[in-house]
């Protein structure tokens, strides 16, 4: 069964100052996004499903739907604040959606067949499509507990020089199997020392050599279920919370963790590249034209 590639874009893009998600860094006006379809339909994908809020929807589809017309078919969803359980009130104070583990969630009734998530700002490079289809298909993915797959690349490469970013860092076994996935949201270079700042405020210095995830993840939709029961009990001791974030990585340490699932790391060759701040685009213009000397991409995309 060809995978889905599901593309978490409804962040609006507040270190950026933008619509980023369509920005563009090809020569001819291609945006990362483009890059990312672009390689799931060479690697098989059949369907590409987009999370967006229903704010920008016209802008999403005058930018993507004639284009990928008959290369693969392309789906829509709505990520908003209020996409809660009934009953639930939720605060006034709130600006944005409960982040990236409840935009999967709002995609289940999208997606019947093995899918991949990533963030519409980060180019993943070819190789990672690939190796996530591959899994999914030798894999035994539906035996209990299911096997599910995540790309992981080297911490030190993955940083911004505009700021901080926020990064999954994973600790695997010997079978390159994940035990731990921690959301650090403040990691930064700052006097050639990478520092992430913990929740009580101080500082811890990483070697840049951790896997880190990227978010992209490789699942089936068995994961729907288990997603649906976290945000459950998530939203019921946080809907008051305008700031609280509901990660996809905190649900995959709580499934480990019970021995519900397996998360294969696959670890990437391909260099890592996205646009956190504005003054990422021009570092991501000169990657993608790199790209295009050496032949990995066309020119002209579509």
């Amino acid at each position: 069964m060809n995978p889905t590639l599901l593309i978490l874009a409804a962040g609006m893009g507040s270190r950026y100052g933008g619509l980023k998600q369509v920005d563009p860094v090809g020569p001819n006006g291609e945006s990362i996004i483009d890059y990312s379809i672009y390689d799931a339909i060479r690697a098989g994908y059949g369907k590409v499903v987009f999370v967006i809020r229903e704010s920008f929807a016209d802008a999403f589809k005058e930018s993507f739907n004639s284009k990928l017309a008959g290369k693969i078919d392309v789906e829509y969803v709505f990520q908003e604040i209020d996409n809660v359980p009934e009953g639930i009130e939720v605060s006034d104070e709130r600006t944005k959606p409960w982040g990236t583990g409840h935009a999967v969630l709002v995609a289940k009734n999208n997606i019947k067949e093995p899918f991949v998530v990533i963030n519409a700002d980060d180019f993943y490079g070819p190789s990672a499509y690939q190796m996530i289809a591959d899994y999914m298909n030798e894999a035994d993915v539906n035996e209990p507990p299911p096997n599910f797959c995540m790309v992981g690349y080297k911490l030190k490469y993955t940083l911004s020089e505009n700021g901080y970013v926020s990064r999954g860092v994973c600790e695997t076994d010997e079978q390159s199997f994940l035990k731990t996935v921690v959301e650090r949201t403040s990691i930064e270079r700052i006097n050639n020392k990478i520092i992430t700042k913990l929740n009580d405020g101080s500082d811890m210095e990483l070697t840049g050599d951790e896997d880190v995830s990227m978010n992209i993840w490789g699942f089936t939709p068995s994961y729907f279920d288990f997603l649906e029961e976290a945000f459950g009990m998530f939203i019921l001791e946080n809907s008051a919370n305008p700031k609280a974030e509901f990660y996809i990585p905190t649900v995959v340490n709580d499934l480990i963790e019970g021995d519900k699932i397996n998360m294969k790391v696959l670890e990437s060759k391909d260099k890592w590249f996205g646009v956190t701040y504005k003054e990422d685009k021009d570092d991501a213009v000169r990657d993608i034209a790199e790209l295009i000397k050496q032949g990995v991409y066309p020119e002209k995309l579509w």
